[in-house]
């Protein structure tokens, strides 16, 4: 159901933006909701459910379940009361069109360039959000650092705070940067912030940590380590105007493409699993190798690979062309 809801969220905020900048802006607000939430409710929940001893049950968590479906039923009371427009659905009532079959509908979706190449970037997106943190975690953990896992988890809770900030920052200035420029700058820094990381002597400095219960720290950690930690400020938008750029010129496929992004999530468990085995192979610090490439990737997708067909800009111009002529008709 939560994969559902995202599918459908993302395509209704852009809308709601009206496409480009604006849309871009709301996607990024909408996410940074989302890393707020990720942020407060682990705490919520251990705070509900208290300390865990032998005698604690499933039962104990029953408050933290009430609050949820009462977060839900208000989501349904306000989107069922919203007035949200559908142009898709609109143009499809004044200008019936024989009904394609889901395949043909998909078939037609991926003919759009940029969106094929996007659902690559966004493959690869979420495995290096994923690798980033989590290989970060098993080499301050590992024999050759010596930092304890409970420290090392508190500058993994950093790179997820420095997430929910970048995306506030992506929100407050999504109106007035394009997807283009945000990820070309943000895909280049997070290169240089890898390879900085990596080619970094391995010189301890102090660094704040967020714990469990959002209290701050001092803690010793590898110079390289910040960086990568830093790299949470880059990936926190690229999401939103990885979505943006996808769907350019898409009109009525913008669901399609919707739940084709929720499919390539999977990246978050394929490429770590590789940089897994380059780690085995060659060391934690080497691992992120595969992490620049699939940056180099979302680098060039932005700058070369994410512009529509001219004829995708055509179709979506005569689109909004027909809708108009129908409203001045009406």
């Amino acid at each position: 159901s939560m994969c559902m809801l995202n599918t459908v969220v993302n395509p209704m905020l852009n809308t709601l933006g009206g496409g480009g900048n604006k849309g871009n802006q709301l996607i990024q607000f909408g996410g940074s909701l989302n890393s707020l939430s990720a942020t407060i409710v682990p705490v919520l929940v251990g705070y509900l459910i208290g300390e865990v001893t032998a005698d604690t049950a499933i039962s104990d968590a029953d408050p933290a379940l009430f609050i949820a479906m009462g977060v839900f039923a208000l989501a349904f009371v306000i989107i069922i009361f919203s007035d949200i427009p559908e142009p898709e659905l609109e143009a499809a009532r004044k200008n019936p069109q024989p009904e394609e079959k889901t395949m043909e509908s998909v078939s037609k979706a991926l003919s759009h360039k940029n969106l094929v190449f996007g659902v690559i970037a966004i493959f690869l997106y979420v495995g290096i959000e994923v690798g980033i943190p989590n290989i970060a975690n098993l080499y301050m953990t590992s024999s050759e650092v010596g930092i304890s896992a409970g420290v090392a988890g508190t500058v993994v809770g950093m790179y997820w705070l420095l997430m929910l900030i970048g995306r506030l920052l992506g929100g407050a200035i999504g109106a007035k940067v394009s997807s283009k420029v945000m990820m070309t700058f943000v895909s280049a820094l997070a290169i240089i912030f890898i390879l900085v990381g990596m080619f970094l002597p391995e010189t301890f400095v102090k660094f704040p940590a967020i714990s469990s219960d959002l209290s701050f720290s001092l803690v010793d950690i590898p110079l390289g380590v910040v960086f990568f930690v830093l790299c949470g400020l880059c990936t926190s938008v690229m999401w939103g105007a990885i979505f943006n750029l996808s769907v350019e010129g898409l009109g009525k496929y913008t669901s399609i493409a919707s739940g084709l992004f929720m499919v390539m999530v999977c990246g978050g468990g394929v490429l770590p699993v590789l940089q897994g085995a380059v780690a085995d192979r060659f060391g934690f610090i080497d691992s992120y190798w595969v992490l620049v490439a699939a940056l180099a990737y979302i680098l060039i997708f932005a700058l070369f690979l994410s512009k529509p067909n001219s004829a995708d800009n055509t179709a979506a111009s005569s689109e909004e062309l027909a809708d108009d002529r129908g409203n001045d008709l009406v």
